[in-house]
């Protein structure tokens, strides 16, 4: 009798104690991200992680700074071709958002003397065909002019205008007819 009750005596301790302690390990590994954390926060160190591992990897120094000097200039141009401009309605005038933006591709062509740029001017879906190619291409050359006076060579610069043909958002709103209402910059 003495056995059957050590038995039943370690199965109701032991086995919810062991229950308790490995439920507990599968909520620790499910509850990695707080909501603290941003987007950016948590990809960042996935950029980080490979570089610091390299150098074991058998990579001297001066390879390591040459791929991150890669990394930080394919960074750089992928920001110059998605950060566009945007305008107010039937208006070609550089807003200060948007000469904040230019200033910085400006700083990009100027560090990267080969680099040749496309500005694709953009309206919303609203006015004719034809009065939106022309508002189109004055704010392309808007743009333009602008990169032109901060020192930009002007034969490193083309424009085009698409008008309406190219909307980012084709819903029928005013939410949408912002976001249509563009420059865009295509780095060739």
């Amino acid at each position: 009798m003495r056995k059957n009750y050590w038995l039943v005596f370690a199965l109701v301790l032991i086995v919810p104690a062991m229950m308790f302690t490995v439920s507990c390990a599968k909520k620790a590994v499910e509850a990695e991200p707080t909501v603290s954390e941003t987007p950016a926060q948590t990809e960042q160190p996935a950029v980080e992680t490979p570089a610091e591992t390299q150098p074991e990897q058998g990579m001297s120094e001066d390879e390591l700074a040459e791929q991150q000097a890669a990394m930080e200039k394919q960074r750089a141009r992928e920001m110059f071709m998605n950060e566009d401009i945007y305008f107010d309605f039937d208006s070609s005038a550089l807003l200060p958002a948007a000469q904040q933006v230019l200033n910085a591709k400006a700083n990009y062509l100027l560090d990267n003397p080969n680099a040749l740029v496309t500005i694709e001017g953009n309206c919303d879906e609203r006015g004719t065909e034809a009065y939106n190619i022309a508002l189109g291409q004055r704010r392309a050359d808007a743009a333009k002019d602008y990169l032109i006076n901060l020192g930009i060579d002007p034969v490193r610069i083309d424009t085009i205008s698409y008008g309406e043909e190219r909307p980012v958002d084709p819903a029928h709103n005013e939410e949408a007819w912002a976001k249509n209402r563009r420059d865009h910059f295509v780095l060739r």
